[in-house]
């Protein structure tokens, strides 16, 4: 029987609250604008975390030194993957750099690009990704 993590289960302690924060704040800036949609979905993911704006001003402040924190646990990581691809998604484009970073902290924690591609696909209501080069029978 598989269990239901929700984020607020996972993400258990202050320090890995504002990891995760940082990272979304990666991806949100990847493309040097911060359109409505993206800034709502911060706050929405801050509020739902209980950070305040004083305990995440220093990371929107320092966003140029920045990178990746990668989780050590394999249900954070992937809980974490799929919310920095709703935050690419959050203004209807794909932004090369946007997507870049989401495939860098794809690879960072095991996946492939496929499977980064399928979570796109099916979080953009596409449906999963359809084997391009599906096997062949000899």
């Amino acid at each position: 029987m598989q269990s239901n993590h929700s984020l607020e289960d996972v993400l258990n302690t202050q320090q890995k609250k504002l990891a995760f924060f940082q990272n979304l704040l990666l991806v949100a800036a990847a493309d040097g604008v911060l359109d409505d949609e993206e800034g709502q979905f911060l706050l929405q993911i801050g509020d739902r975390l209980g950070l305040s704006a004083e305990e995440v001003q220093p990371l929107a402040d320092n966003l140029g030194v920045l990178s990746f924190i990668v989780p050590a646990e394999g249900l954070q990581r992937t809980m974490e993957l799929q919310t920095l691809v709703q935050m690419m998604l959050q203004d209807g484009q794909i932004d090369p750099r946007e997507y870049g970073l989401c495939m860098e902290y794809a690879n960072r924690i095991g996946y492939s690009k496929a499977i980064l591609d399928d979570m796109v696909s099916q979080l953009t209501g596409s449906g999963p990704v359809k084997n391009a080069n599906p096997p062949t029978v000899s």
